[in-house]
């Protein structure tokens, strides 16, 4: 049975985590041993797996409310997992990448992912970053149960906030959580420019400029799936909504 611990960061973490399940899916025992560690000092159940197959059937009996998924693995690869595991049910998803590489980051977003992790990385944050998914989870819950005026139209682009959905000219189209959540964040203002760092703390509870990187990757996952001419780069500042001109 896994116990909660009290960690440097107090009780208030240990509380926050606590019954909430979190799969640690890494071929490294080393990586494995840190991470699932930090967790359960944060009040998580961990349970791990170093394969795909084995990742699969964990995520499928075990039901985890998250997982923390390498991309590297035997058997079949974090993106495989990914496929199957969202197919099923959806969880977010926290990907790990040892390379540096955009294509990884967006398709791994592409496949389900909800945010990505280089190697190496702090255990810190990666626990905050554990944190913020869920916290994003039981946010979107709320929304859906939450009575909303009407859907948002802008031109051909509607989203449905009760339902979570989104259309781009009548065809629903698939956004991840996090995507959702990133577009429903510029069309509260649109056409206004939101900076990397104002995207970063409305949507992922990050403060940390050091993130930015993660908001671009969403971005151009964003625009591939809505159309790359509805987001406007400002460069050096952010990122607008674009709407038709009335």
């Amino acid at each position: 049975m896994e116990q909660t611990h009290t960690t440097q960061t107090g009780t208030v973490a240990a509380t926050a985590g606590a019954q909430r399940r979190v799969l640690v899916v890494e071929d490294d025992a080393t990586i494995v041993d840190a991470i699932s560690a930090r967790l359960r000092a944060e009040g998580f159940q961990v349970q791990t797996a170093g394969d795909g197959p084995s990742a699969v059937d964990a995520a499928e009996t075990w039901q985890p409310d998250l997982l923390v998924l390498d991309i590297m693995l035997p058997g079949f690869d974090g993106l495989e997992v990914c496929r199957r595991v969202q197919a099923r049910r959806p969880v977010p998803v926290l990907m790990l990448t040892a390379r540096d590489d955009e294509t990884d980051m967006l398709v791994g977003l592409g496949v389900g992912a909800d945010d990505y992790m280089t190697k190496p990385f702090s255990m810190r944050e990666l626990a905050a970053r554990v944190h913020v998914l869920l916290r994003r989870v039981e946010r979107a819950a709320l929304a859906a149960n939450t009575p909303r005026g009407g859907i948002l139209r802008l031109g051909d682009l509607e989203i449905d906030h009760a339902q979570r959905r989104v259309r781009v000219r009548g065809e629903d189209v698939h956004l991840t959580p996090t995507e959702f959540d990133l577009l429903v964040c510029l069309a509260n203002t649109p056409r206004a420019v939101l900076s990397r760092e104002q995207l970063l703390a409305e949507v992922w509870d990050w403060a940390d400029a050091s993130g930015t990187r993660t908001v671009d990757s969403h971005i151009k996952a964003l625009r591939r799936k809505i159309g790359a001419d509805r987001i406007r780069t400002v460069h050096g500042v952010g990122y607008a909504l674009e709407t038709p001109t009335p």
